[in-house]
Formats: structure tokens, sequence, C-alpha cells
């Protein structure tokens, strides 16, 4: 695999841009450097290395291992399956990969019982996964299930060509129809399972908002999102940035919450559309999944609160 840096990964250390080019963890990264895998501008490097706009990154990752997870039963609901990719209604709830506290009852889990040729595609822990849902959002994921359509959607959403959009109820009533939050994402520096638009070490992060539906007479609105970037969080993240916290988010929303907040039980996300060129036709493919049961009720209690008027 090789790679330009670009001006989002300048200055920053080569295991940090490595994970963010090739779509994979720092810890793998380094990995990768320490064995002698990566070079830049054809020369053995060390992982602290600072990247500069243009540098040349050459990585040779090593044969994938058989997936360490194990197959489990768990239901799925398949939008669209051929030999190359998997696209799945995503349910709130389900983490998309095992993970530490996270070992079994993943969508992974379930998706090598379906699908008996995925283990070995891509990562050990995180075979065909291509992208991620947050545990507590629902909508539309694809996974690849041959190297082939590993490599081809990887790179689709590394050059952001994947649309994308989501729908939120969100705590407040925007004065404006819409706009584009351009705010860095990093980690939080006091608290590292959050997110911050603060954090020094911020990567770039955009993401484009319009407004779907009002509901002044709860506080509340129904958006529209189209992330630019990819990162951890993105959405939730900004939404709270600008004072629009989702409904239902534990981690980024504001404190003292109503009982409208609490008829949800996660935060009310949910990836309504996912669109992307197939990795072997080359035909643009579209997908869309309804909005699930929860916000659907959540949305009907918005509108008959506004009808009593």
């Amino acid at each position: 695999m090789n790679f330009l840096v670009g001006e989002s990964e300048a200055g920053a250390r080569l295991d940090l841009a490595l994970a963010a080019l090739a779509d994979c963890s720092r810890s793998q990264a380094r990995r990768w450097i320490e064995q002698g895998r990566v070079r830049v501008n054809e020369r053995a490097v060390a992982a602290s290395l600072r990247v500069r706009v243009g540098d040349l990154v050459e990585a040779i990752p090593p044969d994938p291992e058989p997936s360490s997870a194990e197959p489990e039963a768990i239901p799925l609901a398949v939008l669209h399956e051929d030999e190359d990719l998997i696209v799945l209604d995503k349910a709130a709830g389900i983490v998309v990969h095992p993970a530490p506290g996270h070992r079994g009852g993943t969508l992974v889990n379930a998706l090598l019982h379906h699908c008996d040729d995925l283990a070995g595609v891509g990562d050990v822990l995180r075979p065909g996964i291509v992208h991620r849902l947050d545990r507590g959002t629902s909508g539309v994921l694809v996974v690849a299930k041959s190297d082939l359509a590993h490599r081809h959607l990887s790179d689709q959403f590394r050059e952001h060509s994947v649309e994308r959009v989501y729908l939120a109820v969100v705590r407040g009533v925007p004065g404006t129809e819409g706009g584009e939050i351009d705010l860095p994402i990093g980690r939080h520096e006091h608290d590292r399972k959050r997110m911050s638009v603060r954090s020094r070490g911020g990567r770039t992060a955009a993401t484009l908002w319009r407004v779907a539906r009002r509901f002044p007479r709860s506080a509340r609105s129904l958006l529209e999102l189209r992330p630019r970037t990819g990162r951890t969080h993105q959405i939730r993240v900004h939404l709270a940035a600008i004072g629009l916290p989702i409904a239902g988010d534990p981690v980024y929303g504001r404190r003292g919450k109503t009982q409208l907040d609490a008829e949800i039980a996660r935060p009310a996300l949910h990836a309504e559309r996912l669109a992307f060129t197939h990795p072997r036709s080359g035909a643009r493919l579209d997908f869309r999944a309804a909005l699930p049961a929860d916000m659907a009720e959540l949305l009907r209690e918005l509108e008959r609160r506004e009808a009593s008027a």
C-alpha cells in the first residue's frame, strides 16, 4: 500500500498518520513500523517521525491471520449481499467489532456465523470492517467479504467518495436552516474515552447539516447530516460543540435530562443512507435504512406536542 501524506496528516507522528491513511489502529501501524514493513521516501524510519506533505509512505501489511473472534448466531438485517460485500441495517445497541469489554455479541461475531469466507479479510479482530457505527447508532453499514472489496471500500472511505446521510434528533432549535461545522477532533485531554474539538492534537473534521423539522414547543429539532470526514464520534461531538447535542446521548449530551429524553435509551442518531461504488462492477450503489422504532416514536411524540398547541 502506498500513500502520499496530505495536509490533514502533515506534522503527525508516522504511526498516527499511517493509522489514518491505512484505516487501521495506531497499535497496528506501530507494529508494522517496528517489523520493518513501513518506509517513508524509501527509507526505514521510526514511529516517532513527523511526516510532511508529499512524503511517500509505503506499507506492506503482514498476511492476515485467521480471526480470533468466534462465530455467533446473532440475527442480521441484510439489505444486500453478493460475493464481495454485505450491506446491513445495524440495530442500535450492538458493538461492531470485538474490543476490551466486548469480546462477544458483536457484529463481527454475527458476520462470521453468516459468512463462511469472512475470516482473514482485513484485520484479525475486525474482519471485513471498513467503517464503523457507534454502539448506540443504527443504520446502514457495509462490510467487505473479499480482499478486493476491503481495499477498494477502504480507499473510498479514505478519499471521502462515499455518500453518507444521517438523521438526528437534537436538543435545541437552530436559528438558521443549516451550515457546516468545521472543527478538528481529537482525544479529550482528561477522558480518553471521549473525543473533543478542543484537543491539541485534533484532526480535520467537517460535517454539513440542515434542519429537516423543528419542534419549538419541545425545544427539539430533526437534523439531516452529511459528514465529510469520518472521525470517531464526529457527528455527536460536532453537534454538542455548536450547542445542539443529540437527544439521549449520555456522553456528549447536556446535563438535566427531561422526561422526553428518557423516552429514548440511546443517542437519537441513525445512518439513513450510504452510497458507494461497487469494487468489482463499478456500479454506483445506494442503500437506505428506515428509521428504527424508537426514533420514529420519539418523532411522533414531538409531533403530538406540536399539534396540541
